[in-house]
């Protein structure tokens, strides 16, 4: 039936008069008449008994009632889904994030979450050319990585990053010679590859004395007193007394970090993600 005809046919009901339900429409009296006309002709029977005191449902009418206000309740129910779904609040929504992002990737995605409850969001912790591989093949909507990214890929940049030396107790009078605590080149093969490129330049020549496969456990070996380690600079923020981070001032020290996405598949929810992931980032600061 045609939806139309049943929203006509439910004021008509509710007001119990043409000439009021066409009032409220905004309609003229006969275009309204008519509409009840044609629906009547498709179920085959009156729907109302009109008189000097109004228009009343007949059998057939009342029958009609309950389904005709599901049909439109429901339907209004759609497209609200619907138009909210346009809108980015519903779907599916895969993130990656890597060192440089390790406290402001959950922060996104906690406060996305609260936003669009109706949404699902799977955070991942991938290093930066991992991220980008998978969102050049679709695996993930939006990756926080180091920039530039890749020339297929959309970016925005959100913060400046940098080496920052991690130590406890009295500052080490020089890195010359020294032995790091180390995250694991397979787990964080940016970081690994900004110490190589920071050392060459620096002329400086450092050696392993521990590895870790996350940057927790580095912090928590430099808190230890077992050593010291170049971290990203931003991970003061995750690192815990009596660990000191102070930034390394030289020029191959330092990196931009942001958000990348795959222009072809981006969508409201890609959108909203990214908005709140800027805000988030302003805020931070």
């Amino acid at each position: 039936m045609d939806l139309r005809l049943l929203r006509t046919f439910l004021v008509v009901a509710d007001l119990a008069s043409f000439s009021q339900a066409a009032r409220a429409l905004s309609i003229s009296q006969p275009a309204l008449s008519k509409q009840i006309q044609v629906l009547e002709s498709d179920v085959g029977a009156a729907l109302f008994d009109r008189g000097r005191h109004g228009a009343f449902l007949t059998v057939v009418g009342q029958v009609l009632l309950p389904d005709a206000q599901r049909l439109v309740r429901d339907a209004d129910a759609l497209a609200r889904r619907v138009r909210h779904a346009a809108g980015g609040g519903v779907g599916r929504l895969s993130v990656g994030f890597g060192l440089s992002s390790i406290e402001l990737a959950p922060r996104a995605v906690a406060r996305f979450r609260r936003e669009h409850p109706e949404c699902d969001v799977l955070l991942d912790d991938l290093p930066s050319l991992e991220q980008e591989a998978r969102l050049r093949s679709g695996e993930l909507s939006v990756g926080f990585t180091r920039l530039p990214a890749d020339p297929e890929l959309a970016w925005t940049a959100l913060h400046d990053d940098r080496l920052a030396l991690a130590f406890t107790g009295e500052r080490p009078e020089t890195l010359e010679g020294r032995d790091l605590i180390r995250l694991a080149r397979v787990k964080g093969p940016g970081l690994a590859a900004q110490i190589d490129r920071y050392c060459a330049e620096a002329g400086l020549r450092l050696g392993t004395l521990q590895e870790a496969h996350d940057l927790q456990t580095v912090l928590a070996l430099v808190a230890a007193g077992i050593g010291v380690a170049l971290v990203p600079a931003s991970a003061g923020r995750i690192a815990s007394a009596p660990v000191v981070l102070e930034p390394v001032g030289h020029e191959a020290a330092a990196w931009q970090s942001g958000v990348a996405w795959r222009p072809s598949q981006e969508t409201p929810l890609i959108t909203n993600f990214l908005r709140i992931a800027a805000e988030e980032c302003a805020s931070g600061q």
